[in-house]
């Protein structure tokens, strides 16, 4: 999913295994804005980046400790959705992802012809982790991942610091996790909802402090003992959520609240579409057959 300008008031760089893009109202406002957005992002690589040993969140230890401002956000945003979530969404799973092969960054993730082991868990353990202030409680054994919401938060963050600092209107994407701030341009921010080139795509216009996000099942993957997995884990099992939907688009006021929703269709499944509907969100579910389905606050569109 991309923002679709891309001119003197643009940019784009990789990151993260994904691209990241910056679109300004003000051109001349550019340089600033990036070098903002690219600042706020080394603090949370620094954070949060669960393949880099040095991170903080690679070296947290068991038990109590005190957290630094930006993994304490990325944290608090984590354990709200997976509250809103039911558990849908956990910051627990870090573990589970290892075990599926996912402990490197995706580039460097093989195929590889080990087994999968099925390691079913009872019930999400987000409630074992506490956090007061600053100060978190993780009990032995809990390997924090915090992917599911770090790159929308990032987003929200990022757009927001712009906006108050540059002054500028501002759309920011990460991996396709979109959030925006400030004035929008005439028509509002221009969006294309497309997951994969042969998926059937639509155009979408967000106005002023919107976002959109979308989760897929297809986009993140790999090989593991002659078994296509996906980086999206159901708590409850530990192992990757049945593929019922191909990807789940959703958008609200921030990008963490559209994420956390379009991540817990995915493992919902079937179930998803009444539970977003009865949320009254806009929301976009593509099949693996290829049909379009969306809740009544999704725009009408036409074939792509």
């Amino acid at each position: 999913m991309t923002a679709t300008t891309l001119g003197p008031d643009a940019q784009e760089w990789p990151l993260w295994s994904t691209t990241a893009r910056l679109v300004v109202t003000d051109a001349d406002a550019l340089p600033r804005a990036r070098a903002a957005v690219e600042g706020y992002l080394r603090l949370v690589d620094d954070a949060a980046n669960r393949f880099r040993p040095d991170s903080e969140i690679s070296t947290l230890p068991a038990g109590e400790v005190e957290l630094s401002p930006v993994l304490r956000d990325l944290l608090e945003q984590a354990l709200w959705a997976a509250e809103l979530t039911d558990g849908d969404v956990d910051p627990t799973v870090g573990a589970a992802l290892e075990r599926l092969g996912y402990d490197r960054d995706l580039e460097l993730v093989l195929d590889d012809g080990a087994p999968v082991r099925a390691v079913v868990r009872a019930r999400p353990r987000w409630g074992s982790v506490a956090l007061q202030g600053s100060r978190m409680w993780c009990p032995a054994g809990v390997r924090l991942d915090l992917g599911a919401t770090a790159k929308a938060v990032a987003a929200d963050r990022a757009a927001a610091l712009v906006s108050d600092t540059v002054g500028t209107g501002v759309l920011v994407s990460l991996g396709g996790d979109i959030a925006s701030a400030g004035p929008a341009p005439e028509g509002g921010w221009q969006v294309r909802v497309q997951d994969r080139p042969e998926d059937p795509a639509a155009q979408v216009a967000l106005p002023a402090g919107a976002a959109i996000a979308t989760s897929s099942t297809v986009s993140r993957t790999w090989w593991r003992g002659g078994r296509r997995l996906h980086h999206i884990v159901d708590p409850r099992t530990g192992q990757p959520a049945q593929p019922f939907w191909r990807s789940v688009t959703v958008a609200a006021s921030t990008c963490v609240h559209a994420n956390a929703v379009s991540t817990a269709c995915i493992v919902r499944g079937a179930r998803a579409l009444g539970w977003v509907e009865r949320l009254g969100l806009p929301a976009r579910f593509l099949r693996y057959d290829g049909q379009v389905l969306a809740t009544g606050a999704w725009p009408a569109e036409e074939d792509r």
